[in-house]
């Protein structure tokens, strides 16, 4: 068969050009037997020169100082240094692979296959160089020439195998493997990990590493690899990168330091500008980021992923024709190559894009129908538009394809986990739940998810037809591979991707418990300002309208004004409105990220109090249209700098008024307290309203067990600052004392004015439940337990409580629903719920189900005599006319 033109270019042409005639028959250059003999003609020549004269030290000298050049990004400096040793016949295929290299760092492809194929004349037998150039022959388009040089290296690799046993030749063996399909962990050990072993100075073996691990979503395996790579080759920027990407979903301030030293060592390492101007888009700085593409063109005109990247830009900020653009420079030399398509779908697919971030992904897969990462996102784009059947199935074939790929593996789990959940579908909604949870507070759930459609639906004027499915998961991870593909992404409650909500259930989060219906109002905000733009909202208002949406539900919900914002508004710690997506993508901390959502909370506010619902709900509509959002404010409201200013100057009068009769000036608490112990004491007295100063005198007085002495203290705070409900609140430390003091109407008073203004306080509302119960106050008592089912459903208190209410108030399907979820959660004394459970049925007439619950008290305790006397009513009741035998069992006490 004649070979293709390209190939017949480049083997016959040794100043490789293009478009020039064919010359020559595709074949091998020798016959095995003909390149046999010479090849050991050359060795023993070559063994002959080396015992004459060896090679001078100054060439290793070189190429390392060529080499470093390469890796700092010195590329020019590095083709002229390798092409003059090349000119004066240096030997060794390391000068034209460096030279290569170089070139194709810049984009010149050309120039990269003309290097190599006269690299090729000296070295003709070199894998090395053959690999380089199939990658710059695919980025230069010429897929046929590609193709020819792997068959020729596979055809080397054949025919000569013990010729290839250097550590970068070994690499290439496990690349080629990988090509093919083999099993990525046969891959890792059989070839590169021998070839590491086989040189400890070789770069090759731990990049190879690192790369399939990150090509194959193991974070960790890549981390730990770059990490040990790193002691061997200090500073160097490709592992600097490579372990910024693998800790960057899980230490996102790591990783951007990492990529910054990276760039230190190599301004022009293009894989760590495309991790920052991936990051950019993500904060939807889209000026930045397009300034951040044009640098990345500067060093490679034509680099694909940074016009992709550029298309998907356009996209966002609604430039249709740009996008078109933009996508076919991407597709300019090479138009086959898959990854242009996919990586445009899934940074759409990021910015809950995901219906066109789906159709990027199928044209991947039309160009490539077994390109995993498309099958992969494709699939996780699906299940995210709630199209679950293609969805599975599309995961299914990627795993069969990949079994080793850690995202796809943990989805395949999770969906195995998700088939035993239970599922409570109306015409609204489909949600999925663990079996008993389901049956603990399912109903509840739904009754919730109407009221946040009735509610919300008519205040932004959605009606909303199609179901939304919401699934709620009692394990961290499972929630973290259904929401982010990854497990261990800790710190969200719940996300909403547009008709899918997810959520954390309370068995997630005992030791930090947060209110499950203040989540699920949240989210279910966020399906309302979704579908009313079609998913083109901002980050900093979708989560803004959400936070205050829960704040005008329930006042208890959301979040407010506290002594730590105030102080970081007052020190000009706002994000400019225009900045604030970019607040949810690079916070310092964990409380910076809250603050964001605060922040954003708060511009909500001050966009309804001064330009009205109407105002928001026609910017909604206008991003609906397709309007980038500050021209839609501007439109709707003012001015971007109009409104950033009026905000900065509302947000710090919200500041300023936090809790007015306190005084914020902070003392020298180190100074007082060092002092004599009347010191602080004596300050707080003559300024009785500094809210720092009480605190640390409160302090010092619970410390010391002077709870009378805390007792004033802790009422003054209250009254100065009624609405602080930190951790270290004066509410709960005034009830901890009034019971070691036995107050218990003080304690109780204290602890309902609490637990009315904090949303996701457990020991209160414990405590509460016991107060209130020896008071036999049936109705506070119910309040209570129903702010406690609000946080955790699973905890057996407010179940029991509310069974109390429902017996004591004569409402028997209360009771006997709270007594049968009692029975759930593995109660104390099963056969007392039974009975119990067994008298509201029967007082409600369904005499079966107390016969068998009756029945079920008497199997845990068969001695037990009201449920014998129960039984015998039952069974008297259910059999009229028909004689029941005396029993003359003894009594039976519980």
């Amino acid at each position: 068969m004649a070979a293709p033109a390209d190939w017949q270019h480049f083997q016959c042409h040794r100043q490789f050009q293009y478009n020039l005639p064919v010359v020559a028959e595709y074949r091998l250059p020798l016959s095995l037997k003909r390149y046999v003999r010479i090849c050991r003609a050359v060795v023993f020549a070559g063994l002959m020169l080396i015992g004459c004269t060896a090679i001078k030290p100054a060439n290793a000298a070189e190429l390392a100082e060529c080499r470093e050049m390469l890796i700092r990004g010195d590329y020019e400096s590095c083709i002229h240094a390798s092409h003059e040793a090349i000119s004066k016949n240096r030997y060794g295929e390391t000068w034209p692979l460096v030279k290569a290299q170089a070139e194709f760092a810049i984009g010149q492809f050309d120039a990269s296959l003309m290097t190599i194929a006269n690299g090729l004349n000296r070295y003709s037998w070199s894998i090395r160089l053959r690999w380089i150039a199939r990658d710059a022959a695919l980025r230069s388009g010429r897929e046929e020439l590609a193709d020819a040089l792997l068959t020729e290296i596979r055809t080397l690799i054949k025919q000569f195998p013990w010729r290839y046993t250097d550590a970068e030749e070994i690499v290439i063996l496990g690349l080629i493997d990988d090509l093919d399909g083999r099993d990525a962990r046969e891959i890792l050990d059989e070839r590169f990990e021998k070839a590491k072993l086989r040189s400890r100075t070789s770069r090759e073996p731990w990049l190879a590493i690192g790369q399939l691990a990150l090509n194959k979503n193991d974070a960790a395996l890549a981390a730990d690899n770059f990490k040990a790579a790193l002691v061997v080759f200090p500073d160097d920027p490709d592992f600097t990168s490579g372990l910024a990407r693998a800790v960057a979903s899980s230490d996102r301030q790591a990783a951007m330091a990492g990529i910054a030293a990276a760039l230190t060592a190599n301004p022009k390492h293009i894989p760590s500008l495309l991790f920052q101007l991936d990051g950019l888009i993500d904060a939807e700085d889209y000026d930045a980021a397009i300034a951040l593409v044009d640098r990345v063109h500067l060093i490679d005109a034509q680099q694909p992923e940074a016009w992709a990247l550029r298309a998907a830009i356009a996209h966002l900020t609604n430039d249709l024709r740009g996008e078109v653009a933009f996508r076919d420079k991407a597709l300019a030399r090479w138009t086959g190559n898959p990854r242009v398509d996919h990586l445009i779908g899934r940074k759409l697919s990021q910015h809950y894009r995901f219906r066109e971030g789906a159709a990027y992904q199928r044209r991947a897969l039309t160009l490539k129908p077994d390109f995993a990462p498309a099958q992969r996102q494709l699939a996780e784009d699906l299940l995210r538009l709630g199209e679950e059947t293609e969805g599975w199935k599309l995961a299914q074939t990627a795993y069969d394809a990949d079994s080793y790929n850690v995202a796809t593996y943990n989805l395949l789990e999770l969906h195995d986990e998700i088939g035993r959940f239970t599922t409570l579908q109306d015409d609204s909604f489909t949600l999925r739940m663990q079996a008993d949870e389901s049956q603990l507070y399912g109903v509840e759930v739904l009754e919730l998810l109407h009221r946040a459609k009735q509610t919300l639906g008519a205040k932004y004027g959605l009606q909303l037809n199609d179901r939304i499915t919401v699934e709620v998961f009692p394990n961290e991870d499972d929630f973290a591979v259904r929401t982010f593909g990854m497990p261990a992404v800790s710190g969200y409650l719940g996300v909403c991707f547009g008709r899918v909500i997810t959520a954390n259930s309370p068995a997630s989060r005992r030791e930090n418990p947060s209110n499950w219906q203040a989540v699920l109002w949240h989210e279910f905000c966020h399906v309302v300002t979704l579908e009313l733009t079609h998913n083109r909202i901002p980050r900093w208002l979708s989560e803004g309208i959400s936070v205050y949406e829960e704040l005008q539900q329930n006042p208890a919900w959301g979040q407010r004004m506290d002594p730590r914002y105030r102080e970081h508004i007052l020190s000009d710690g706002l994000t400019p409105l225009g900045q604030l997506s970019s607040a949810f993508m690079r916070p310092e901390s964990g409380w910076h990220l809250q603050f964001a959502y605060f922040e954003s909370a708060l511009a909500v506010d001050f966009l309804v109090k001064h330009f009205g619902q109407d105002a928001l709900r026609a910017v909604l509509g206008d991003l609906n249209s397709g309007l980038p959002i500050n021209v839609a404010l501007d439109r709707r409201c003012a001015t971007l700098p109009e409104l950033e200013s009026r905000f900065e100057a509302f947000a710090k009068k919200q500041a300023e008024s936090l809790a007015p009769d306190v005084e914020w000036d902070k003392p020298n608490l180190e100074e007082l307290i060092a002092g004599d112990g009347d010191s602080l004491a004596a300050w707080v007295t003559d300024h009785p309203r500094n809210f720092i100063g009480l605190m640390a005198l409160v302090a010092r007085q619970l410390a010391d067990d002077k709870w009378k002495d805390a007792e004033p203290t802790l009422q003054q705070l209250i009254h100065i600052y009624p609405a602080y409900i930190g951790g270290d609140n004066a509410y709960e430390r005034l009830a901890g004392i009034y019971q070691k003091l036995d107050r218990p109407a003080d304690e109780r008073r204290v602890l309902e004015q609490f637990t009315l203004i904090s949303d996701d306080t457990v020991p209160a509302n414990l405590r509460l439940l016991e107060l209130q119960t020896a008071a036999s106050d049936w109705t506070a008592l119910e309040q209570t337990a129903r702010r406690l089912f609000a946080i955790d459903p699973l905890l057996r208190q407010s179940h029991s409580a509310l069974a109390v209410v429902g017996e004591k108030l004569d409402r028997p399907a209360l009771a006997s629903r709270a007594l049968s979820r009692l029975l759930l959660l593995d109660p104390d004394d099963p056969a007392d719920i039974h009975y119990r459970l067994a008298q509201t049925l029967y007082s409600q007439g369904q005499l079966d189900e107390a016969k068998r619950q009756t029945l079920m008290a008497l199997e845990e305790a068969p001695r037990f005599r009201d449920a014998h006397r129960l039984l015998l009513k039952i069974v008297r009741e259910s059999s009229p006319g028909q004689a029941v035998p005396a029993r003359h069992n003894t009594s039976r006490s519980q």
